[in-house]
Protein backbone atom coordinates (compact mmCIF):
# COMPACT_ATOMS: atom_id res chain seq x y z
CA UNK A 1 0.00 0.00 0.00
CA UNK A 2 1.46 3.37 -0.90
CA UNK A 3 2.50 5.09 2.30
CA UNK A 4 3.89 8.53 0.64
CA UNK A 5 3.91 10.29 -2.35
CA UNK A 6 5.89 12.85 -4.16
CA UNK A 7 4.93 15.47 -6.47
CA UNK A 8 6.57 16.78 -9.55
CA UNK A 9 7.39 20.28 -7.66
CA UNK A 10 8.07 22.22 -11.25
CA UNK A 11 4.42 20.91 -12.73
CA UNK A 12 2.60 21.06 -9.41
CA UNK A 13 3.87 24.66 -8.73
CA UNK A 14 2.52 25.70 -12.15
CA UNK A 15 -0.89 24.20 -11.22
CA UNK A 16 -0.99 26.10 -8.11
CA UNK A 17 -0.94 29.32 -9.53
CA UNK A 18 -3.40 28.55 -11.80
CA UNK A 19 -5.89 27.21 -9.96
CA UNK A 20 -5.09 31.03 -8.31
CA UNK A 21 -6.28 32.70 -10.95
CA UNK A 22 -9.29 30.84 -12.08
CA UNK A 23 -11.48 30.96 -9.85
CA UNK A 24 -11.06 33.38 -6.27
CA UNK A 25 -14.10 33.55 -3.85
CA UNK A 26 -16.64 35.77 -4.35
CA UNK A 27 -18.39 38.12 -1.39
CA UNK A 28 -19.84 34.59 0.11
CA UNK A 29 -19.89 32.49 -2.64
CA UNK A 30 -17.32 29.79 -3.38
CA UNK A 31 -17.92 27.07 -6.35
CA UNK A 32 -15.79 24.33 -7.62
CA UNK A 33 -13.46 25.61 -10.44
CA UNK A 34 -11.74 22.05 -11.06
CA UNK A 35 -11.89 18.09 -10.74
CA UNK A 36 -9.87 15.98 -12.73
CA UNK A 37 -7.34 12.97 -12.98
CA UNK A 38 -3.98 12.52 -11.67
CA UNK A 39 -1.19 10.83 -13.65
CA UNK A 40 1.89 9.35 -12.28
CA UNK A 41 2.62 6.13 -10.77
CA UNK A 42 2.15 3.83 -7.60
CA UNK A 43 5.82 2.09 -6.93
CA UNK A 44 4.47 -1.57 -5.35
CA UNK A 45 8.49 -2.23 -4.92
CA UNK A 46 9.00 1.88 -3.00
CA UNK A 47 5.26 1.62 -1.39
CA UNK A 48 5.38 4.89 -2.56
CA UNK A 49 3.43 6.99 -5.51
CA UNK A 50 4.58 10.03 -7.81
CA UNK A 51 2.29 12.56 -9.45
CA UNK A 52 3.52 13.95 -12.64
CA UNK A 53 0.81 15.67 -13.55
CA UNK A 54 -2.50 17.20 -12.45
CA UNK A 55 -5.06 16.82 -15.62
CA UNK A 56 -8.67 18.50 -15.65
CA UNK A 57 -11.50 17.45 -17.52
CA UNK A 58 -13.44 18.96 -19.50
CA UNK A 59 -16.48 20.12 -20.19
CA UNK A 60 -18.92 17.43 -21.30
CA UNK A 61 -20.85 17.30 -24.95
CA UNK A 62 -23.27 19.98 -23.42
CA UNK A 63 -20.54 22.51 -21.87
CA UNK A 64 -21.50 21.75 -18.64
CA UNK A 65 -18.28 21.42 -16.31
CA UNK A 66 -17.86 17.99 -14.89
CA UNK A 67 -18.15 18.99 -11.28
CA UNK A 68 -19.82 22.02 -9.92
CA UNK A 69 -20.70 22.57 -6.08
CA UNK A 70 -22.12 25.61 -4.92
CA UNK A 71 -21.53 27.12 -1.15
CA UNK A 72 -23.47 29.67 0.70
CA UNK A 73 -22.39 30.62 4.02
CA UNK A 74 -24.85 32.22 6.41
CA UNK A 75 -24.83 34.95 8.58
CA UNK A 76 -26.71 34.02 12.08
CA UNK A 77 -26.92 37.00 14.18
CA UNK A 78 -28.45 35.08 16.48
CA UNK A 79 -25.15 32.26 16.70
CA UNK A 80 -22.71 35.27 15.96
CA UNK A 81 -19.88 33.67 17.69
CA UNK A 82 -19.85 30.56 15.15
CA UNK A 83 -17.11 30.50 13.03
CA UNK A 84 -17.45 30.51 9.13
CA UNK A 85 -16.72 26.89 9.01
CA UNK A 86 -19.76 25.42 11.28
CA UNK A 87 -21.88 28.85 9.04
CA UNK A 88 -21.20 26.85 5.70
CA UNK A 89 -24.06 24.84 4.13
CA UNK A 90 -23.39 22.97 0.88
CA UNK A 91 -26.67 23.68 -1.42
CA UNK A 92 -25.61 21.50 -4.01
CA UNK A 93 -23.45 19.10 -5.73
CA UNK A 94 -23.37 17.65 -8.90
CA UNK A 95 -20.57 15.17 -10.37
CA UNK A 96 -20.66 13.38 -13.79
CA UNK A 97 -19.13 10.24 -12.76
CA UNK A 98 -19.08 8.91 -16.46
CA UNK A 99 -17.72 11.30 -17.98
CA UNK A 100 -15.07 11.74 -15.74
CA UNK A 101 -14.58 7.84 -16.17
CA UNK A 102 -14.48 8.45 -19.53
CA UNK A 103 -12.01 11.10 -19.92
CA UNK A 104 -9.46 8.96 -17.69
CA UNK A 105 -10.56 6.12 -20.35
CA UNK A 106 -9.16 8.26 -22.96
CA UNK A 107 -6.18 10.28 -21.10
CA UNK A 108 -4.89 6.60 -20.22
CA UNK A 109 -4.69 5.67 -23.78
CA UNK A 110 -2.27 8.36 -24.45
CA UNK A 111 0.06 7.38 -21.81
CA UNK A 112 3.35 5.24 -21.92
CA UNK A 113 4.64 2.34 -19.76
CA UNK A 114 5.24 3.41 -16.09
CA UNK A 115 2.69 5.67 -16.06
CA UNK A 116 -1.07 5.77 -15.35
CA UNK A 117 -4.15 7.48 -14.27
CA UNK A 118 -3.87 6.23 -10.37
CA UNK A 119 -6.47 8.91 -8.62
CA UNK A 120 -8.68 12.24 -9.03
CA UNK A 121 -8.43 16.06 -7.71
CA UNK A 122 -10.38 18.25 -6.80
CA UNK A 123 -10.05 21.94 -5.67
CA UNK A 124 -12.47 23.06 -3.08
CA UNK A 125 -12.36 24.57 0.00
CA UNK A 126 -11.28 23.03 3.82
CA UNK A 127 -14.94 23.32 5.13
CA UNK A 128 -16.53 22.13 2.56
CA UNK A 129 -14.49 18.83 1.92
CA UNK A 130 -14.58 17.95 5.84
CA UNK A 131 -18.45 19.21 6.37
CA UNK A 132 -19.76 16.98 3.16
CA UNK A 133 -20.53 13.75 3.64
CA UNK A 134 -22.51 13.87 0.29
CA UNK A 135 -19.28 15.53 -1.36
CA UNK A 136 -17.37 12.43 -0.53
CA UNK A 137 -19.80 9.46 -1.41
CA UNK A 138 -19.58 11.50 -4.84
CA UNK A 139 -15.92 11.53 -5.00
CA UNK A 140 -15.45 8.04 -3.63
CA UNK A 141 -18.03 6.52 -6.46
CA UNK A 142 -15.65 8.57 -9.05
CA UNK A 143 -12.80 6.88 -7.96
CA UNK A 144 -14.27 3.70 -8.21
CA UNK A 145 -15.25 4.72 -11.50
CA UNK A 146 -11.88 5.69 -12.68
CA UNK A 147 -10.43 2.63 -11.14
CA UNK A 148 -12.83 0.58 -13.71
CA UNK A 149 -12.42 2.24 -16.67
CA UNK A 150 -8.75 2.40 -16.54
CA UNK A 151 -7.36 -0.79 -14.49
CA UNK A 152 -3.72 -1.13 -13.30
CA UNK A 153 -3.62 -4.81 -14.73
CA UNK A 154 0.40 -5.34 -14.37
CA UNK A 155 -0.14 -5.27 -10.68
CA UNK A 156 -3.44 -5.44 -10.06
CA UNK A 157 -3.87 -3.19 -7.51
CA UNK A 158 -7.07 -1.85 -5.55
CA UNK A 159 -5.90 1.58 -4.73
CA UNK A 160 -6.04 4.98 -6.17
CA UNK A 161 -5.01 8.43 -4.88
CA UNK A 162 -7.43 11.49 -3.85
CA UNK A 163 -5.83 14.64 -3.88
CA UNK A 164 -7.55 17.54 -2.12
CA UNK A 165 -6.54 20.96 -2.96
CA UNK A 166 -7.40 23.49 -0.62
CA UNK A 167 -7.00 27.45 -1.10
CA UNK A 168 -7.03 30.25 1.37
CA UNK A 169 -4.46 29.28 2.46
CA UNK A 170 -3.18 26.71 -0.37
CA UNK A 171 -3.12 23.44 0.56
CA UNK A 172 -2.82 20.07 -0.66
CA UNK A 173 -3.57 16.89 1.15
CA UNK A 174 -3.54 13.40 0.33
CA UNK A 175 -5.24 9.93 0.65
CA UNK A 176 -5.23 6.34 -0.60
CA UNK A 177 -8.36 4.88 -1.35
CA UNK A 178 -8.49 1.10 -1.58
CA UNK A 179 -12.04 0.64 -3.31
CA UNK A 180 -14.22 -2.08 -3.80
CA UNK A 181 -17.55 -3.02 -4.43
CA UNK A 182 -19.07 -1.27 -1.33
CA UNK A 183 -16.53 1.62 -1.12
CA UNK A 184 -16.88 4.07 1.84
CA UNK A 185 -15.32 6.68 4.23
CA UNK A 186 -13.38 3.66 6.02
CA UNK A 187 -11.32 3.07 2.49
CA UNK A 188 -9.98 6.63 2.76
CA UNK A 189 -5.98 6.60 4.77
CA UNK A 190 -3.71 9.57 4.81
CA UNK A 191 -1.11 9.62 2.88
CA UNK A 192 2.13 12.01 3.52
CA UNK A 193 2.92 14.17 0.55
CA UNK A 194 5.36 16.32 -0.60
CA UNK A 195 6.70 17.99 -3.34
CA UNK A 196 10.31 17.38 -5.23
CA UNK A 197 11.98 16.84 -8.49
CA UNK A 198 10.37 13.41 -9.83
CA UNK A 199 10.73 13.72 -13.17
CA UNK A 200 14.56 14.77 -13.13
CA UNK A 201 14.62 11.17 -11.80
CA UNK A 202 13.21 9.14 -14.09
CA UNK A 203 14.90 6.71 -16.96
CA UNK A 204 14.40 6.09 -20.41
CA UNK A 205 13.53 2.19 -21.53
CA UNK A 206 12.70 1.69 -25.15
CA UNK A 207 11.49 -1.73 -26.67
CA UNK A 208 10.64 -2.16 -30.58
CA UNK A 209 8.36 -5.19 -30.91
CA UNK A 210 7.90 -7.17 -34.01
CA UNK A 211 4.92 -9.47 -33.81
CA UNK A 212 2.78 -12.06 -36.28
CA UNK A 213 -0.19 -13.33 -34.89
CA UNK A 214 -2.28 -15.58 -36.92
CA UNK A 215 -6.04 -16.55 -34.79
CA UNK A 216 -8.15 -19.15 -36.76
CA UNK A 217 -11.89 -18.21 -37.54
CA UNK A 218 -14.05 -21.39 -36.42
CA UNK A 219 -17.02 -22.75 -37.64
CA UNK A 220 -20.11 -20.86 -36.79
CA UNK A 221 -22.13 -22.16 -34.22
CA UNK A 222 -25.66 -20.77 -32.72
CA UNK A 223 -23.81 -20.19 -29.22
CA UNK A 224 -20.32 -18.33 -30.51
CA UNK A 225 -20.87 -15.86 -34.01
CA UNK A 226 -17.30 -14.53 -33.75
CA UNK A 227 -16.88 -10.89 -34.99
CA UNK A 228 -13.65 -9.51 -35.82
CA UNK A 229 -13.29 -7.71 -32.31
CA UNK A 230 -14.05 -10.82 -30.78
CA UNK A 231 -11.40 -12.95 -32.51
CA UNK A 232 -9.31 -10.14 -32.03
CA UNK A 233 -9.48 -9.43 -28.27
CA UNK A 234 -9.31 -13.54 -27.64
CA UNK A 235 -5.47 -13.10 -29.77
CA UNK A 236 -4.35 -10.36 -27.63
CA UNK A 237 -5.20 -11.71 -24.60
CA UNK A 238 -3.01 -15.12 -25.43
CA UNK A 239 -0.56 -13.27 -26.73
CA UNK A 240 -0.34 -11.05 -23.63
CA UNK A 241 -0.19 -14.35 -21.43
CA UNK A 242 3.39 -15.76 -23.74
CA UNK A 243 4.61 -12.47 -23.11
CA UNK A 244 4.49 -12.33 -19.98
CA UNK A 245 7.16 -15.24 -19.88
CA UNK A 246 9.03 -13.38 -22.41
CA UNK A 247 12.98 -12.89 -21.27
CA UNK A 248 14.53 -9.10 -21.78
CA UNK A 249 17.73 -7.94 -23.56
CA UNK A 250 18.60 -4.52 -21.82
CA UNK A 251 21.63 -2.81 -23.48
CA UNK A 252 22.84 -5.88 -24.98
CA UNK A 253 22.95 -7.68 -21.75
CA UNK A 254 20.58 -10.40 -20.77
CA UNK A 255 18.74 -9.15 -17.68
CA UNK A 256 19.03 -11.81 -14.69
CA UNK A 257 19.26 -9.35 -11.57
CA UNK A 258 16.72 -7.51 -10.10
CA UNK A 259 19.20 -4.22 -9.05
CA UNK A 260 17.92 -1.02 -10.47
CA UNK A 261 19.48 0.42 -13.46
CA UNK A 262 21.86 2.99 -12.64
CA UNK A 263 23.23 4.21 -16.12
CA UNK A 264 21.76 7.26 -18.11
CA UNK A 265 20.47 7.31 -21.32
CA UNK A 266 17.73 5.54 -23.36
CA UNK A 267 18.01 1.99 -22.81
CA UNK A 268 17.25 -0.72 -25.51
CA UNK A 269 15.10 -3.51 -24.57
CA UNK A 270 14.89 -6.67 -26.90
CA UNK A 271 11.94 -9.66 -25.77
CA UNK A 272 12.57 -13.05 -26.48
CA UNK A 273 9.00 -15.40 -26.61
CA UNK A 274 10.24 -18.61 -25.20
CA UNK A 275 9.89 -22.07 -26.99
CA UNK A 276 6.45 -23.10 -26.41
CA UNK A 277 3.58 -25.66 -27.57
CA UNK A 278 2.10 -23.45 -30.65
CA UNK A 279 -1.75 -23.92 -29.93
CA UNK A 280 -2.90 -21.46 -32.20
CA UNK A 281 -1.32 -23.38 -34.85
CA UNK A 282 -3.53 -26.31 -34.03
CA UNK A 283 -6.68 -24.38 -33.42
CA UNK A 284 -6.20 -23.53 -37.08
CA UNK A 285 -5.63 -27.46 -38.05
CA UNK A 286 -8.76 -28.14 -36.92
CA UNK A 287 -11.44 -29.35 -39.17
CA UNK A 288 -13.97 -26.60 -38.18
CA UNK A 289 -11.52 -23.62 -38.82
CA UNK A 290 -12.89 -21.43 -41.95
CA UNK A 291 -10.17 -19.22 -42.29
CA UNK A 292 -7.12 -16.75 -40.50
CA UNK A 293 -6.95 -13.45 -38.94
CA UNK A 294 -3.67 -12.42 -39.27
CA UNK A 295 -2.19 -9.26 -37.21
CA UNK A 296 1.95 -7.96 -37.80
CA UNK A 297 3.66 -5.41 -37.56
CA UNK A 298 5.36 -3.26 -35.17
CA UNK A 299 4.96 -1.62 -31.53
CA UNK A 300 7.13 0.91 -30.36
CA UNK A 301 7.04 1.21 -26.75
CA UNK A 302 8.30 3.27 -23.90
CA UNK A 303 8.56 2.90 -20.35
CA UNK A 304 9.37 5.38 -17.60
CA UNK A 305 11.09 3.96 -14.33
CA UNK A 306 12.23 5.77 -11.27
CA UNK A 307 16.01 5.52 -10.53
CA UNK A 308 15.09 3.65 -7.30
CA UNK A 309 12.91 1.01 -8.97
CA UNK A 310 14.30 -2.56 -9.76
CA UNK A 311 15.02 -3.05 -13.58
CA UNK A 312 12.48 -6.08 -13.57
CA UNK A 313 9.64 -3.20 -13.08
CA UNK A 314 10.43 -1.77 -16.30
CA UNK A 315 10.74 -5.11 -18.37
CA UNK A 316 7.01 -5.36 -16.67
CA UNK A 317 6.04 -2.31 -17.97
CA UNK A 318 7.07 -2.51 -21.41
CA UNK A 319 5.43 -5.74 -21.79
CA UNK A 320 2.02 -4.15 -20.33
CA UNK A 321 2.40 -0.94 -22.79
CA UNK A 322 3.01 -3.38 -26.07
CA UNK A 323 -0.50 -5.13 -25.06
CA UNK A 324 -2.42 -1.92 -24.14
CA UNK A 325 -0.98 -0.46 -27.09
CA UNK A 326 -2.56 -3.39 -29.30
CA UNK A 327 -5.68 -2.76 -27.38
CA UNK A 328 -6.16 0.50 -27.29
CA UNK A 329 -5.51 0.17 -31.33
CA UNK A 330 -8.86 -2.45 -31.39
CA UNK A 331 -10.43 -0.39 -28.95
CA UNK A 332 -10.13 3.16 -31.58
CA UNK A 333 -11.78 0.87 -34.50
CA UNK A 334 -14.45 -0.17 -32.01
CA UNK A 335 -15.46 3.21 -31.10
CA UNK A 336 -15.76 4.07 -35.11
CA UNK A 337 -19.38 4.13 -35.71
CA UNK A 338 -18.70 2.69 -39.71
CA UNK A 339 -15.80 1.73 -41.91
CA UNK A 340 -14.47 0.94 -45.01
CA UNK A 341 -13.53 -2.90 -44.69
CA UNK A 342 -14.15 -5.41 -46.84
CA UNK A 343 -12.79 -6.46 -50.55
CA UNK A 344 -13.24 -4.21 -52.85
CA UNK A 345 -16.11 -4.92 -55.03
CA UNK A 346 -19.94 -4.70 -56.04
CA UNK A 347 -22.40 -4.11 -53.96
CA UNK A 348 -23.90 -8.02 -55.19
CA UNK A 349 -20.48 -9.56 -54.14
CA UNK A 350 -20.54 -7.87 -50.90
CA UNK A 351 -23.86 -9.03 -50.11
CA UNK A 352 -22.76 -12.37 -51.08
CA UNK A 353 -19.95 -12.47 -48.78
CA UNK A 354 -22.27 -11.31 -45.92
CA UNK A 355 -20.53 -8.02 -45.79
CA UNK A 356 -22.58 -5.16 -45.49
CA UNK A 357 -21.00 -1.63 -46.10
CA UNK A 358 -23.25 0.13 -43.19
CA UNK A 359 -22.30 -2.38 -40.68
CA UNK A 360 -19.82 -1.97 -37.77
CA UNK A 361 -16.40 -2.59 -38.44
CA UNK A 362 -16.19 -4.31 -34.94
CA UNK A 363 -19.38 -6.51 -35.77
CA UNK A 364 -18.13 -7.51 -39.36
CA UNK A 365 -18.63 -11.38 -38.81
CA UNK A 366 -15.60 -13.46 -39.84
CA UNK A 367 -17.61 -16.45 -41.09
CA UNK A 368 -19.27 -15.14 -43.97
CA UNK A 369 -16.15 -13.29 -44.87
CA UNK A 370 -14.45 -15.12 -48.25
CA UNK A 371 -12.44 -13.11 -49.65
CA UNK A 372 -8.65 -11.27 -48.34
CA UNK A 373 -9.05 -8.32 -47.11
CA UNK A 374 -6.59 -5.68 -44.86
CA UNK A 375 -7.92 -2.99 -42.16
CA UNK A 376 -4.83 -0.87 -41.20
CA UNK A 377 -4.37 -0.32 -37.51
CA UNK A 378 -3.99 3.32 -35.96
CA UNK A 379 -0.11 3.90 -36.01
CA UNK A 380 1.18 5.05 -32.57
CA UNK A 381 3.18 8.51 -32.74
CA UNK A 382 4.86 10.13 -29.46
CA UNK A 383 4.73 13.86 -28.25
CA UNK A 384 6.75 15.80 -25.98
CA UNK A 385 5.47 15.84 -22.62
CA UNK A 386 6.77 16.88 -19.39
CA UNK A 387 10.51 17.09 -18.39
CA UNK A 388 11.74 15.01 -21.53
CA UNK A 389 8.95 12.30 -21.31
CA UNK A 390 6.83 11.69 -24.27
CA UNK A 391 3.18 10.72 -24.48
CA UNK A 392 1.23 8.77 -27.27
CA UNK A 393 -1.77 8.95 -29.55
CA UNK A 394 -2.87 7.12 -32.01
CA UNK A 395 -3.74 7.97 -36.05
CA UNK A 396 -5.50 6.92 -38.59
CA UNK A 397 -4.51 6.58 -42.03
CA UNK A 398 -6.67 9.23 -43.08
CA UNK A 399 -5.93 11.52 -40.12
CA UNK A 400 -3.49 14.29 -39.91
CA UNK A 401 -1.24 16.25 -37.13
CA UNK A 402 -3.95 18.51 -36.37
CA UNK A 403 -6.25 15.68 -35.22
CA UNK A 404 -3.21 15.15 -32.68
CA UNK A 405 -2.93 18.78 -31.69
CA UNK A 406 -6.51 18.55 -30.76
CA UNK A 407 -6.30 15.58 -28.43
CA UNK A 408 -3.57 17.20 -26.80
CA UNK A 409 -5.43 20.40 -25.85
CA UNK A 410 -8.65 18.35 -25.60
CA UNK A 411 -7.55 15.41 -23.46
CA UNK A 412 -3.96 16.48 -21.63
CA UNK A 413 -5.05 19.91 -21.29
CA UNK A 414 -1.31 20.96 -22.68
CA UNK A 415 -0.35 22.76 -26.10
CA UNK A 416 -0.46 20.66 -29.14
CA UNK A 417 3.24 20.49 -31.07
CA UNK A 418 3.83 23.03 -33.02
CA UNK A 419 7.14 21.89 -34.33
CA UNK A 420 6.44 18.30 -36.53
CA UNK A 421 9.84 17.21 -36.41
CA UNK A 422 9.52 17.00 -31.98
CA UNK A 423 7.19 14.52 -32.95
CA UNK A 424 8.31 10.55 -32.60
CA UNK A 425 7.33 8.65 -35.74
CA UNK A 426 8.88 5.33 -34.95
CA UNK A 427 5.90 2.79 -36.74
CA UNK A 428 6.49 4.06 -40.18
CA UNK A 429 4.32 1.36 -41.30
CA UNK A 430 1.22 0.95 -39.10
CA UNK A 431 0.08 -2.91 -38.00
CA UNK A 432 -2.87 -4.40 -40.30
CA UNK A 433 -5.65 -6.63 -40.16
CA UNK A 434 -5.90 -9.13 -42.98
CA UNK A 435 -7.99 -12.00 -43.45
CA UNK A 436 -7.24 -14.75 -45.72
CA UNK A 437 -8.65 -18.21 -46.56
CA UNK A 438 -7.07 -20.84 -44.34
CA UNK A 439 -5.48 -22.79 -46.89
CA UNK A 440 -4.17 -20.00 -48.65
CA UNK A 441 -1.81 -19.38 -44.79
CA UNK A 442 -1.42 -22.84 -43.90
CA UNK A 443 -1.22 -25.03 -46.42
CA UNK A 444 -0.03 -22.56 -49.79
CA UNK A 445 0.61 -25.14 -51.98
CA UNK A 446 -2.32 -27.35 -50.83
CA UNK A 447 -4.49 -28.49 -54.24
CA UNK A 448 -7.75 -26.40 -54.48
CA UNK A 449 -9.48 -29.33 -55.47
CA UNK A 450 -8.79 -31.14 -51.77
CA UNK A 451 -10.01 -28.06 -49.45
CA UNK A 452 -12.83 -27.71 -47.85
CA UNK A 453 -12.65 -24.43 -48.58
CA UNK A 454 -12.93 -25.05 -52.04
CA UNK A 455 -15.83 -27.61 -51.79
CA UNK A 456 -18.29 -25.61 -49.49
CA UNK A 457 -17.82 -22.09 -51.22
CA UNK A 458 -18.47 -22.35 -54.62
CA UNK A 459 -17.61 -18.00 -55.10
CA UNK A 460 -14.03 -18.63 -53.17
CA UNK A 461 -12.09 -17.72 -56.88
CA UNK A 462 -11.19 -21.05 -57.90
CA UNK A 463 -9.56 -19.43 -60.83
CA UNK A 464 -7.06 -17.16 -59.30
CA UNK A 465 -6.58 -20.75 -56.77
CA UNK A 466 -5.86 -22.75 -59.99
CA UNK A 467 -3.41 -19.82 -61.39
CA UNK A 468 -1.58 -20.25 -58.47
CA UNK A 469 -1.59 -23.80 -58.25
CA UNK A 470 -0.43 -24.17 -62.02
CA UNK A 471 2.08 -21.57 -61.46
CA UNK A 472 3.47 -23.49 -58.19
CA UNK A 473 4.13 -26.29 -60.15
CA UNK A 474 6.02 -24.76 -62.66
CA UNK A 475 8.27 -23.67 -59.82
CA UNK A 476 8.38 -26.88 -58.35
CA UNK A 477 9.13 -28.21 -61.82
CA UNK A 478 12.38 -25.66 -62.22
CA UNK A 479 13.75 -26.46 -59.33
CA UNK A 480 13.51 -30.01 -59.40
CA UNK A 481 15.23 -29.12 -63.03
CA UNK A 482 17.76 -26.98 -61.16
CA UNK A 483 18.69 -29.82 -59.19
CA UNK A 484 19.22 -32.79 -61.80
CA UNK A 485 21.29 -30.58 -64.12
CA UNK A 486 23.67 -29.72 -60.56
CA UNK A 487 23.81 -33.37 -59.96
CA UNK A 488 24.60 -34.20 -63.66
CA UNK A 489 27.58 -31.34 -64.00
CA UNK A 490 29.10 -32.60 -60.96
CA UNK A 491 29.20 -35.80 -61.46
CA UNK A 492 30.71 -35.30 -65.17
CA UNK A 493 33.23 -33.05 -63.17
CA UNK A 494 33.58 -35.55 -60.92
CA UNK A 495 34.27 -38.36 -63.93
CA UNK A 496 36.68 -36.07 -65.71
CA UNK A 497 38.35 -35.73 -62.56
CA UNK A 498 39.16 -39.23 -61.95
CA UNK A 499 40.09 -40.37 -65.37
CA UNK A 500 42.95 -37.25 -65.14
Amino acid sequence: MVKAVVGEETQLKLIEDRLSQSGLPVQYVFRISQLGLVVGKLSSPLDRGFVFDLVPTPPNDAGEPACSLLESVKDDKKKGTKSRSQATEVSSLFIDRDWVAEHARQVARMLVGGVRVVGIYIWVSSDAFKNSTIMLSQLLQTIKGVAEATPLQETDREERLLIHICYSPMRWTCRNCTWTSNITSSSLRPCDFKMGRVLTSLQTFKCTYNFNLRLPICHESASNVQTLSDVLRQGISHHAKELKDAKAIIDGNLVVSDEPCKLDGVHEVELLLPFMKDSIAEECSRKDALGVLVLNGSVCSFAYLNSKEPISQAVSDIKMDIIMSLQSRLDIICDEAYGDVGPKDDASSEASDGISTDKPVSQLVLHFLRKECSLPFPRRVFVPWLGGTYICDYLQPSETLEVLKDHCVELMSMEGPTDASTILKPEIEAPSLVTKSFWDVAAPFYSASSSPLGRSGGDMEEGSRTETSNSDNVRIMGAVLCILLFMLLGFVIYALGGSG
